[in-house]
């Protein structure tokens, strides 16, 4: 069986889907891993910066993504799968070889100033973290909010990095014009879980002092419980949304463990290794609630789940939403009347 690497989630790295060959380790070498794989970063220049969404499942059309990979190493994310277009591995080279897109605050300028543009909120880390450790090196996440605040163009971010505080200045001023929120993701209050589920993002305690600290700021902020993970944090949901809501969260949701392509191998791997006495239950239980498979990508379904267990997580959800109030969503809701294109050297001022 494969040992966890101190500071990382994957137990390995397997091949990426589209790989025309596979390689294994010659047993006669022991097959023995380093006690710690250092970060590579990998620099791009992408030709375009804001993405579209059609999915009905998630509640905004654009969003921007600074960096691919992440250095948070969560062993349930659904983003693994995306490295395989890279040509690197969905499993330790996702959270080791992070690709940083250099130049991306001139690339936001240049989309944002185009005659075609439409304002709509953008979101931040909608796959992987936009403030995971490399951020307070590289600093791309905070020139795009600058470039954002400039335009006075509406955006959310979705995050588990404390980082997000070092932001307060460019976020409180946003927020107060209507033009910034905030998700929080909270997936366990216990650090011991913290440290193999999520090994280098933020702690529970570290989160929740900035909720405190972003709603002090006058940031409206929401959590989300992601992912709910059956046997493993199901049992914390009440005191979870407990917990935010004393630290000041406004509103919750929640995301039922999604395993597309590699990562069924690489969560089932963490189970194995960290709860072999449960894994077959906890994987017993998520198949109940993805029609009999690891995971069902259906629009409608691969949020949420279906059948008794699913069901009966929505309804602890929606009972705690209230007892807690945290069903302010209209809180998070974003102007964007408000934008505009800011006067650059060249341009031609008005005679009126």
């Amino acid at each position: 069986m494969s040992k966890p690497l101190k500071g990382r989630g994957a137990l390995s790295n397997p091949a990426n889907r589209f790989a025309p060959t596979r390689s294994e380790i010659d047993p006669v070498d022991d097959g023995e891993m380093p006690a710690r794989i250092a970060t590579v970063q990998i620099e791009e220049r992408p030709k375009t910066i804001i993405s579209r969404n059609q999915s009905p499942d998630v509640p905004f059309e654009q969003s921007i993504n600074p960096y691919r990979g992440c250095e948070h190493g969560c062993i349930y994310c659904y983003a693994r799968p995306s490295h395989a277009y890279w040509d690197l591995s969905p499993g330790l080279d996702f959270e080791t070889h992070i690709i940083c897109k250099e130049g991306a605050a001139e690339r936001l300028e240049h989309e944002l100033r185009a005659r075609s543009y439409r304002c709509r909120p953008i979101t931040l880390g909608a796959n992987t973290d936009p403030y995971q450790p490399l951020e307070q090196q590289r600093r791309i996440t905070r020139e795009l909010l600058e470039v954002l605040a400039r335009f006075r163009h509406p955006f959310s971010i979705i995050t588990k990095g404390a980082l997000i505080t070092r932001d307060l200045d460019i976020l409180g001023a946003m927020a107060a014009q209507q033009l910034c929120s905030v998700m929080i993701s909270m997936t366990t209050l216990d650090p011991q879980l913290k440290r193999t589920l999520e090994p280098r993002a933020a702690g529970p305690r570290t989160r929740l002092n900035a909720i405190r600290a972003l709603t002090d700021a006058g940031v409206p902020v929401g959590v989300l419980v992601a992912p709910l993970i059956p046997m493993v944090n199901d049992r914390e949901l009440e005191s979870i949304l407990e917990a935010s809501a004393t630290a000041g969260a406004r509103s919750a949701n929640y995301v039922f463990i999604r395993l597309p392509h590699e990562v069924k191998d690489l969560f089932r791997e963490w189970l194995d290794c960290h709860y072999p006495e449960r894994a077959e239950h906890v994987m017993s239980l998520i198949r109940q609630s993805r029609d009999g498979r690891e995971n069902d990508s259906r629009f409608g379904n691969r949020m949420r789940g279906e059948g008794l267990f699913a069901e009966m997580i929505a309804q602890r959800f929606r009972l705690a939403l209230n007892k807690y109030g945290l069903g302010q969503r209209e809180s998070l809701r974003l102007r964007t009347d408000l934008f505009s294109v800011p006067p650059q050297t060249g341009d031609q001022l008005s005679l009126l």
